[in-house]
């Protein structure tokens, strides 16, 4: 607890192109711990390969220190990129290094799908962001990831990352101050719950409500399992047991759209991943969400580019 004067120390992992929310998800909660107690709590490092100055994926900077052989910390924090790909986030050796000196690793969303994939199914328990399980069954992917925003096995916790990182960063914080601080923290941010490591993550599996409304959030729930052979919403409004002035109402008043528009968006969106995150051809991926025909002027319609060229400025970006 805190008032003793022990200093917990902590590692934070950045590579070019992370994540600025999961960082503030994991700094602002310590700092706050920090504030609000009698004596500072936590201590925390920004590290990356080489060290030096890391960029955001929204464009700012952290200094980093390089990485440590025997490092002290007792935790590490590896903060997820926005690229799934990104070579940086193939770590395992470094969190060897962590794990082995008891310490508690947490991978946030790219990070934690870079550790699944590596680890095949040596881990028991794992999670990732749902937009990055959605990508490891496109690759092909065997292995099953669960849909709750952190799961523990031994020293490592795999988490969903993004807003989530700040429930994942209290669980941490109250294993070293009081409940009564730790909810102090939770209500300078305005986090109002906090959330378990069993809470589903929206969107991606069973819980209470996302939009407000328990029947729109079971239709979004059918729009998703049906990418790739899209229900009419005739059948839709029939399996919710709903009329379709009814359904249009509850969009329009929740998400300020309709159920037509809501779900071509949803299709496009995917569509747009996988355009980004995998080599399956255009035609191949308007097929997977849905799209038999017209895809390529249907996203540009809602992208303003066509998939090709999207696609061919990605790689030049990439080679720069």
């Amino acid at each position: 607890m805190n008032g003793t004067g022990h200093i917990t120390e902590v590692d934070i992992i950045v590579a070019d192109g992370f994540v600025l929310t999961e960082l503030a998800g994991v700094v602002d909660p310590l700092r706050l711990a920090n504030r609000v107690s009698a004596l500072p709590v936590f201590k925390w490092n920004y590290r990356s390969a080489n060290g030096g100055s890391v960029t955001s994926s929204s464009g700012a900077m952290v200094n980093a220190l390089p990485y440590e052989d025997r490092p002290d910390a007792a935790y590490l924090f590896v903060i997820g990129n926005a690229d799934p790909d990104c070579p940086a986030l193939a770590l395992k050796k470094v969190i060897d290094r962590y794990t082995n000196r008891q310490g508690i690793v947490f991978l946030l969303a790219e990070a934690a799908s870079r550790y699944i994939k590596d680890s095949g199914d040596k881990i028991a328990s794992h999670t990732t962001h749902w937009e990055n399980t959605e990508l490891l069954k496109e690759r092909g992917s065997l292995i099953e990831t669960g849909h709750a925003i952190a799961a523990q096995d031994g020293g490592i916790v795999t988490c969903a990352g993004m807003g989530t990182t700040y429930d994942v960063t209290l669980a941490m914080i109250g294993q070293h101050v009081s409940p009564a601080t730790k909810l102090a923290v939770a209500n300078i941010l305005l986090h109002d719950k906090i959330r378990d490591f069993s809470t589903m993550q929206p969107f991606s599996g069973a819980m209470g409500t996302v939009t407000g409304d328990c029947e729109l959030d079971q239709c979004i729930e059918i729009m998703q399992a049906n990418i790739e052979d899209p229900l009419p919403i005739g059948e839709l409004v029939k399996v919710l047991s709903l009329s379709n002035r009814s359904l249009e109402r509850k969009f329009r008043l929740h998400l300020n759209t309709t159920p037509n528009r809501f779900y071509r968006e949803l299709r496009l969106t995917k569509a747009n991943n996988l355009l980004l995150n995998t080599t399956m051809s255009v035609r191949d991926v308007g097929l997977a969400c849905g799209f038999s025909n017209g895809f390529s002027g249907l996203y540009k319609s809602f992208y303003g580019i066509t998939p090709a060229v999207l696609r061919k400025q990605r790689r030049a970006a990439q080679n720069l």
